[in-house]
């Protein structure tokens, strides 16, 4: 009884407190604002007034700042008074931590932020301030190959916190939204919107501004969001590809409830001394209030914005500074940042762990204690993972924890959150609904329908157009176990080559570590490199070549193997053989013959004189001629020896030939994995759509050593897997006579007599 008279005598005294306290402040308010005819000063940012008119304005300004601040006080005052009330004895014996508000910002005060303790987090009840399936968009401004790999690890960074339906806005040049628009196709998240906004429509309105930012025009885009996106679109999150995010970016979109008044910017401040001027002699930056804002991150009111005329606004801030800076050194930043000091009330200033600056000189150290305390990570230098920083390691492995991030495992539903209907998905889950899950070749048939996420061009491309459209690509694919082969293919292939490479999120990276140190690869541009992620446990080996075969720009390709070199100078030749067999009007597959050796190091023949001496020695054979001879024995290499012009073969059962086709030839079928039949499904149908095959006289390629794979060794040694490849080939030349008709039954008559 006596502890419950004690907690009453506290509670009543509390009460009074809260009473009395805003009483006494507006007192204590009044009597210093007018003591000796001086205003009240509330921030050191305060511009000083230039007359009376402006001393009256800002002393009111000064005094409902205040005043705001002590009501928000005795907000949280009575908040917290209410759950002490209803706390048991033993919360309130417990676990007392110092914990940061989702509200802190530039509308709460130091003192308040430094009060607010939580003992339990889940006793708080406080009400969330982003409901539960309320959609947070996001934008972000790209552009080329690598900013589009820097949004993919932003993107899963997000993705892996999130609880929350996602609508990114992509502002986008035509690379990056190839690139983009193919992985987030193939990448099927549920509860995640993706828009494109064309960045390159967008430059006129932008390239008035000179920049010598690193990252160019599309550096200044951010500036013209409210007039890019949807005009029903109310708030963004604006952020750039270089950042990563250590919580659920929830948090960050709950702080749009603190904006107040006129405030249409939540930006933190910038960490470095760039604004203050005195980073090195005759420093000269744009104007902003004391160390200005970073733009990295950005929340956006754009309803407010546009009613502003945030346009004009900008422009016009831009014009005149520009009269005098002559080009702006930290692109939008400069800009925002103008504006910001001309209209200091635009700003609400997020507490700094939403953006730690991990640039040069900055003081980044002084927004977090904890790792508890990150929010967001910005690598916001031209050096990136190399910069200085006292806790780099630290932040540099937090970061490659996402770049090497399994992206599959982020295909989670978010439990109450119906997604948007997806035709694409809803037919792939009827599809595999209606497979028998009781069938022994289950696994293989399944794998047909297996979306694998896709990133197109992984690294730089260029590539120019040949003048009298003749140019051919080499076609292949591989996985990590051949990355060896790049190099020497380079070397013999002077031509564009498209490649699908089959890895994981962490061998991509390795594999990107590894061109990135070759002065070969590096001096290579018209190398595609398309990374096709795992995904089951199949090598899906024709969907990786339909990948590369997709993405080539020639009229003209040559379907090769990564095993196999080229003869030196087959660039040349090839492109001469499809004008002189006239292959743009006629339906041809040009064979390149194809030989192998045993030896990892060959001499390798320059010519076709010393390829046939080197098959007289047995330094040299022709393809698998003593494990599988039907596969390219149709070649006739005999004539071949001989042979000074082009000459016809037959289709023959197995054949499998390396050829050079147009490029609307049909695909590979993807029910062929692994090991076994997946290019004989392909010649079959070539054959059956009256493709001629013409071999090559003066062609050669010759296959490298290599252990045997691991889909081969399956092959081998599973008696289960060879049932199953048998019964898909029956499959496909049953598919091949209802589709082809009567032409078509010689597969099956030729299969019976093998």
């Amino acid at each position: 009884m006596l502890g419950i008279c004690r907690g009453r005598r506290k509670f009543l005294a509390a009460s009074l407190t809260v009473l009395f306290v805003p009483a006494i402040t507006w007192i204590y308010l009044f009597a210093g604002s007018f003591e000796d005819g001086k205003p009240v000063s509330l921030s050191p940012l305060e511009s000083q007034p230039h007359s009376p008119r402006y001393a009256a304005s800002s002393q009111r300004e000064s005094l409902e700042i205040r005043v705001r601040e002590v009501e928000e006080e005795n907000r949280v005052l009575r908040k917290q008074l209410s759950l002490a009330q209803g706390r048991s004895p033993a919360h309130r014996r417990g676990n007392h931590s110092r914990t940061y508000s989702m509200e802190e910002g530039t509308g709460d005060s130091e003192s308040l932020r430094a009060g607010i303790v939580a003992g339990n987090s889940s006793e708080c009840g406080q009400q969330p301030a982003v409901e539960k399936c309320e959609t947070i968009h996001v934008a972000i401004v790209c552009a080329g190959y690598n900013a589009s790999r820097d949004v993919v690890t932003l993107v899963k960074s997000v993705l892996f916190h999130r609880r929350n339906p996602l609508h990114f806005h992509l502002i986008a040049d035509a690379i990056a939204k190839q690139i983009l628009a193919t992985l987030f196709q193939t990448w099927m998240v549920p509860a995640v919107r993706i828009d494109f906004y064309d960045a390159d429509e967008l430059k006129s309105e932008v390239s008035w501004i000179p920049n010598k930012h690193y990252s160019g025009i599309y550096g200044l885009m951010k500036l013209v969001l409210t007039k890019t996106l949807p005009s029903n679109l109310e708030r963004v999150i604006v952020l750039d590809t270089d950042i990563t995010f250590a919580t659920d970016i929830a948090e960050l979109w709950a702080v749009f409830h603190k904006f107040k008044g006129q405030q249409v910017l939540g930006l933190v401040e910038n960490q470095s001394d760039w604004y203050l001027g005195n980073l090195w002699k005759n420093h000269r930056p744009w104007p902003a209030l004391g160390r200005g804002y970073n733009t990295g991150v950005i929340l956006l009111l754009l309803d407010k914005l546009r009613k502003m005329k945030w346009e004009q606004m900008w422009r016009l801030t831009a014009e005149r500074e520009l009269m005098s800076m002559l080009s702006t050194s930290l692109a939008d930043q400069d800009i925002f940042n103008a504006v910001i000091k001309q209209n200091p009330f635009l700003v609400y200033q997020l507490p700094c762990f939403w953006n730690v600056q991990l640039s040069d000189h900055t003081r980044s150290e002084q927004c977090y204690r904890d790792v508890s305390d990150l929010k967001v990570i910005h690598w916001n230098s031209p050096k990136k993972l190399r910069v200085k920083n006292k806790h780099v390691e630290f932040f540099r492995n937090l970061y490659l924890t996402f770049l090497e991030y399994d992206g599959n495992l982020l295909r989670r539903e978010l439990f109450g959150c119906p997604s948007e209907a997806d035709l694409n998905s809803e037919n792939l889950q009827k599809q595999l609904s209606e497979l028998d899950e009781d069938d022994l070749c289950y696994e293989f048939r399944r794998e047909r329908f297996t979306v694998h996420r896709t990133h197109l061009y992984f690294l730089h491309y260029e590539y120019e157009p040949a003048s009298d459209n003749t140019d051919v690509t080499l076609v292949a694919q591989l996985s990590m176990d051949r990355l060896q082969m790049l190099e020497a293919i380079c070397k013999h292939w002077e031509g564009p080559i498209s490649l699908a490479l089959y890895l994981s999120d962490a061998e991509a990276q390795q594999f990107l570590r590894y061109a990135q140190g070759s002065e070969v690869l590096m001096s290579r541009h018209n190398v595609g490199y398309h990374i096709v992620y795992k995904e089951g446990q199949f090598y899906p080996v024709n969907l990786l070549r339909n990948v590369a075969m997709k993405h080539i720009s020639t009229p003209y390709m040559f379907l090769s193997d990564i095993d196999f070199l080229p003869m030196y100078g087959l660039y040349e030749y090839l492109r001469k053989s499809v004008t002189q067999l006239d292959l743009a009007n006629t339906k041809k597959a040009l064979i390149v013959p194809a030989f192998e050796t045993l030896r990892y190091r060959l001499s390798f023949p320059k010519s076709k004189a010393e390829l046939l001496s080197m098959l007289d020695m047995g330094t040299l054979f022709t393809f698998r001629y003593h494990v599988w001879t039907k596969g390219h024995a149709p070649t006739n290499f005999a004539k071949w020896r001989t042979a000074t012009t082009p000459y016809r073969v037959e289709w023959e059962a197995d054949f499998e030939p390396y050829v050079v086709v147009r490029k609307d030839c049909p695909e590979y079928d993807r029910r062929f994995v692994g090991f076994g039949w997946n290019k004989v499904a392909h010649i079959m149908e070539l054959d059956a759509q009256e493709y001629e095959f013409t071999v090559l006289p003066n062609a050669y390629m010759i296959h490298m050593p290599h252990a045997p794979s691991f889909d081969i060794t399956k092959f081998r040694s599973n008696k289960q897997y060879r049932i199953c490849l048998k019964t898909l080939k029956e499959e496909f030349q049953q598919d091949m006579s209802r589709h082809y008709g009567f032409a078509a039954l010689k597969y099956l008559t030729a299969e019976n007599n093998s």
